[in-house]
């Protein structure tokens, strides 16, 4: 029946088919759960969170229609990220944690516009600005001094045993934690690789085994703790395992942040890219799907362009010298 009801309502786009915003985060939840690993969908879900709680505080609502969704919604959003100071921490947030909610939030709502649930992008003119920070690694004598340390308690040398695996891997926490033998291949050359996915991308990676990351394996091989779980390395939560690199960190001497995620640093600059190892070939072992993301390692190794300049200098110098034996020759 078309009533005067009804006409009010599609005119003020508040009838039966016009969605929310609401409408879309739920869709785009249930969506996720098939498509998305784990720790993206927990990311997305405290994204949710700020979403609610900025329509609950500014806004005095809680739920909008998604044809309201514009330009100045995403900057009073974006400015009520930048003042919020979450429960419990000891900092606001930071601008790239602003501009990550955001892009997520981006996600959303570019999913609702190829729907068609919106008539229009909000986001066409919104662009993000990620502040550039240098990603923090182990030197190679900070990673040797690691690597031979004696702890006298297992519990750390356990957690240091991982982080020097994946310095020498690349491989992620949530990938080595659920590494087993079948994971163990003999690849291209007849040696032994390690054949896995990537947790957070499903990305295959293929990584031939270097002798420190083959002794760890051996070592854990009959491990009490690995004979119970079946994978290669005895497992442990991450919020424990950071707690615990602290400890190492303290205990090595090295005054750098020490996180689990700085392997995988260390294994492309210190080990891989400073060592002559092509940045394609890294960007393949760390299960990149873009060769950009890998970029981002090579520029902070002052020492490979060092080496890479001497290089170049030894060879200008030799083709120099090379012309004036010529020359004299030829005299």
């Amino acid at each position: 029946m078309v009533t005067a009801k009804l006409v009010k309502a599609n005119y003020l786009g508040e009838g039966e088919n016009v969605k929310t915003l609401q409408n879309i985060i739920d869709y785009h939840g249930k969506k996720a759960e098939s498509s998305l690993a784990s720790g993206t969908i927990r990311n997305f879900a405290v994204t949710e969170k700020y979403i609610k709680r900025y329509l609950n505080k500014i806004l005095k609502t809680s739920d909008i229609y998604l044809n309201q969704l514009d330009y100045k919604f995403i900057c009073d959003f974006e400015h009520f990220l930048h003042t919020y100071w979450p429960t419990g921490h000891p900092n606001a947030m930071s601008h790239n944690t602003v501009m990550k909610h955001i892009q997520r939030f981006r996600k959303m709502v570019t999913l609702a516009f190829h729907l068609e649930w919106i008539d229009k992008d909000p986001f066409i003119r919104w662009k993000p600005t990620f502040e550039r920070r240098e990603r923090e690694f182990l030197s190679a004598n900070e990673l040797s001094n690691l690597e031979t340390y004696k702890f006298p308690i297992e519990r750390l040398e356990r957690v240091r045993d991982l982080f020097v695996f994946s310095c020498y891997t690349g491989i992620s926490y949530a990938d080595i934690i659920a590494l087993t033998e079948s994971n163990i291949m003999i690849g291209i050359d007849g040696l032994n690789w390690i054949v896995t996915k990537r947790q957070k991308t499903k990305t295959p990676v293929k990584v031939p085994i270097l002798d420190t990351a083959q002794n760890l394996i051996d070592k854990y091989r009959h491990h009490p703790m690995t004979c119970i779980t079946e994978t290669l390395f005895p497992v442990i939560s991450n919020a424990k395992l950071n707690l615990y690199l602290k400890e190492i960190a303290d205990a090595c001497g090295i005054k750098k942040n020490l996180t689990f995620h700085m392997a995988r640093h260390t294994f492309a600059t210190t080990v891989t890219l400073t060592n002559g190892v092509p940045i394609e070939t890294v960007s393949k072992l760390l299960g990149h799907t873009r060769i950009a993301t890998t970029q981002v390692y090579a520029k902070v190794i002052e020492r490979k362009v060092s080496d890479d300049m001497q290089s170049l200098k030894n060879k200008l110098r030799a083709d120099k010298d090379d012309l004036k034996s010529n020359k004299i020759d030829n005299d």
